[in-house]
């Protein structure tokens, strides 16, 4: 691929994807052989030859495919989280989005505030919510268990409206930000397309935590009483194993996910009080999508569906808000349990 520096570009001549660290994606021009590198300071652009897959600059679709996979990573946790909470405690969780907003702003205080970095935070900050998510159990959710669903959404929908009232008294509503670690500044040139370092980092960490969950769940000891508790909790008690410490320890934990990615989001997004509720609505499509409970299923839906609204975004850039939905409405109109959801 030929390069050569071009200079300063009027910003209505290409389409920039904000940068991470010094350098952004590769984004295409209105040329449709040209592509444009952008980093920090004064703009340098260099348009290289591109091919062209259906009319679109190659840089330009691997970039959104980034983009798709990095917010996959996102939806895949998250829902993931969902599911396992679901799936094994039968409660509709929906304060995930909020404990998700929590955790991106303990990273913020953590790194802003009290001078911590962000590889502490990426340990401190779930612990902490999920030590609040054990005494949310403990305190009120566990008396809704044999309740109707209902009830328990109800319950999470208040939380969720308390903790967003609670940061945006504290922190209003503009939107606050950390500086990407030092280790994963910059990024690496793959030869069709410029990566950033730390959606890289993202994409790795939030697949490595969703199939280590998934091990965990599906294929060891640990799982099958997790499994077998919650299907026929006093069996299991009867071989002396502490079900509802169990259960109390699984929602801690299911929120604990959602600590995590709000962690590995703040560098990247502005940190706002009402960032989960912008999210959740999405991530419980993707659960629908996969399958309620569905631990597997979470994962290939959340990955799948976003890297569909990154190549949306190349083709077709109005849907790209409402693709989630239109393919949950087909998935449930040929498959009501979801993908990888089983009938009943």
């Amino acid at each position: 691929m030929q390069c050569q520096e071009a200079g300063r570009v009027p910003a209505s001549f290409v389409s920039v994807v904000p940068p991470v660290a010094m350098f952004s994606v590769l984004a295409p021009c209105l040329s449709g052989a040209a592509c444009s590198l952008v980093h920090a300071g004064p703009p340098v652009f260099l348009y290289c030859d591109a091919m062209e897959i259906f009319g679109v600059p190659l840089p330009a679709m691997m970039s959104q495919l980034l983009l798709g996979l990095v917010n996959g990573s996102f939806y895949a946790m998250l829902s993931l989280g969902l599911a396992v909470i679901f799936g094994l405690l039968n409660v509709i969780n929906f304060s995930h989005g909020a404990l998700y907003m929590v955790g991106a702003f303990l990273a913020f205080i953590g790194v802003t505030t009290l001078g911590l970095n962000y590889w502490l935070m990426l340990l401190i900050a779930p612990l902490i919510v999920a030590v609040f998510g054990i005494l949310v159990e403990k305190s009120m959710l566990r008396w809704l268990y044999k309740l109707d669903h209902l009830y328990g959404l109800l319950l999470t929908f208040g939380i969720t409206l308390l903790l967003e009232g609670v940061f945006r008294s504290f922190f209003g509503v503009s939107g606050q930000s950390i500086e990407v670690p030092e280790l994963l500044q910059g990024a690496t040139n793959l030869g069709f397309m410029v990566m950033p370092n730390y959606r890289a980092w993202v994409v790795v960490a939030s697949l490595s935590v969703c199939l280590a969950t998934w091990f965990v769940i599906e294929k060891t000891k640990l799982g099958s009483y997790l499994r077998a508790g919650t299907e026929n909790p006093k069996l299991v008690e009867a071989f002396g194993i502490n079900v509802p410490l169990m259960v109390t320890l699984t929602y801690g934990f299911g929120v604990a996910l959602a600590g995590f990615a709000g962690v590995l989001a703040a560098p990247i997004i502005n940190v706002t009080p009402l960032m989960g509720s912008h999210l959740i609505i999405v991530v419980f499509a993707v659960v629908v999508i996969g399958g309620m409970g569905s631990i597997m299923g979470s994962i290939l839906t959340g990955l799948g569906l976003g890297i569909i609204e990154g190549f949306t975004r190349v083709f077709y850039p109005e849907g790209s808000e409402v693709v989630v939905f239109v393919v949950m409405v087909i998935v449930l109109l040929i498959r009501p349990a979801g993908l990888f959801g089983k009938e009943k």
